[in-house]
């Protein structure tokens, strides 16, 4: 069924890459027959080597860096073509308009139209209405071109500045309720790290670094360690084992993180190996793996508690996570901080049945990886599937937090929305 839907949508991309490719083709009439073999020779080359690419990435075990590689030249090139559709198409619907309203009329005699096409034959019409026609065509045809170079330079901008420029957000937490002794205390919030994804291993540590500069008293991670599999962390698990803080770093899973995406929703034992060696990763990580409970961190003899939840999302995301076991035996803690991975939860369970929860950091968005994000706004396509889908939100006591991301995932850039590593300061007003 997979091979099935993937060749459907090949065959969808080939009636795409031909489509343009007369397109062009027919708006560079002054090329000569070298050119127009040589761009006929590049075009489906390029395009034939992407594909196959693309079914050696999804079907075998391929080095990631050239998997990510292959993926992101289809990205780019997929996303360019869309762009230039629309302008092919008007240009073809107009065309077929004229047609079809034309009226019918005895044909006049040929006369030469004076210029020559590319194969140096004469080019005839039958009325001055078709040299327009020609026009209109070429110049929608380099609209479209141009259209298309706009999010491939975009996209490729946000790969080679993007997908590393860490960020630091600092947020001020008002906790009304927050023990004296944890005022002014610095929690650091990553989150979607997607260690498959990477392709620069001194970029990531560079987050790292700066991650460990803010000199946090403990370190929140929200989930999504991985795209597919446990093994991906491989090559990154000495740089993020360095994450530490003095009250401990705790972390969840994220829907990322179980397998589901290569092993199916099924049990597996395949499946049940991978899991038990994510649980070993934040084992060996050094991270406090929350899975629907809650730990009590004490200073000056007074508490406060950092609950973990498994995933809990809306729709095909899985719903694992029990808040119902994480809140036991936690009624006397004055506050109580929540790291689940999909803000969603927020409104599909916390604000209607826990509100004892005072704050809830999430990630799961990445903010689409693209959007605009500046002090006094903020937007992302995002915004139309989560609500809630970066920085702070509130109602009434309770607040959110939505981390965008510390990698990436499909897209390895970012646009607008930049990878980032949140500093909570912790106060009472």
């Amino acid at each position: 069924m997979r091979l099935l839907i993937l060749s459907f949508l090949c065959v969808i991309v080939l009636l795409v890459d031909w489509y343009c490719y007369k397109a062009i083709l027919n708006s560079f009439k002054k090329w000569t027959p070298t050119s127009r073999n040589a761009f006929q020779y590049i075009w489906w080359g390029v395009n034939g080597i992407i594909i196959l690419g693309v079914f050696a990435a999804i079907f075998f075990n391929i080095y990631l860096t050239l998997r990510a590689i292959i993926l992101v030249a289809f990205f780019l090139l997929t996303m360019a073509k869309l762009f230039m559709l629309p302008f092919l198409l008007i240009d073809d619907i107009r065309i077929l308009i004229k047609r079809l309203t034309r009226p019918r009329a005895a044909k006049p005699l040929l006369t030469p139209a004076g210029s020559g096409t590319a194969g140096g034959s004469e080019t005839f019409t039958d009325s001055p209405t078709d040299v327009d026609k020609i026009s209109r065509s070429q110049f929608l045809t380099k609209a479209g071109l141009i259209m298309g170079a706009i999010p491939l330079s975009s996209l490729s901008w946000g790969i080679v500045s993007g997908a590393y420029d860490y960020q630091i957000k600092n947020v001020k937490l008002v906790l009304p309720n927050l023990p004296k002794a944890f005022e002014g205390m610095k929690i650091a919030q990553v989150s979607d790290i997607h260690s498959g994804s990477f392709y620069n291993k001194k970029a990531v540590l560079g987050g790292v670094e700066m991650l460990l500069k803010e000199k946090p008293e403990m370190v929140f991670f929200t989930g999504d360690l991985v795209n597919n599999m446990t093994s991906e962390m491989k090559d990154y698990q000495d740089i993020f084992a360095k994450i530490n803080a003095p009250l401990g770093v705790y972390s969840i899973l994220g829907n990322h993180d179980y397998g589901f995406y290569h092993f199916g929703q099924n049990p597996s034992a395949a499946r049940q190996r991978n899991f038990e060696d994510m649980l070993k990763t934040h084992k060996n990580l050094g991270y406090d793996l929350l899975m629907n409970e809650h730990r009590r961190i004490k200073v000056d003899g007074e508490e406060i508690g950092v609950l973990g939840v498994e995933n809990w999302g809306m729709g095909r995301f899985p719903k694992i996570g029990r808040l119902d076991q994480a809140v036991e035996n936690t009624d006397d803690l004055p506050v109580k901080l929540l790291l689940s991975h999909d803000p969603s939860h927020w409104r599909g369970e916390i604000l209607p049945k826990y509100q004892s929860i005072d704050a809830t950091f999430s990630g799961h968005t990445h903010g689409m990886q693209f959007g605009v994000r500046l002090d006094d706004f903020q937007w992302s396509p995002v915004k139309y599937i989560y609500p809630e889908w970066a920085g702070l939100y509130k109602n009434g006591n309770q607040q959110l937090y939505v981390n965008t991301g510390f990698g990436f995932l499909g897209y390895p850039g970012r646009v607008g929305i930049l990878p980032e590593i949140t500093i909570f300061e912790l106060a009472r007003t």
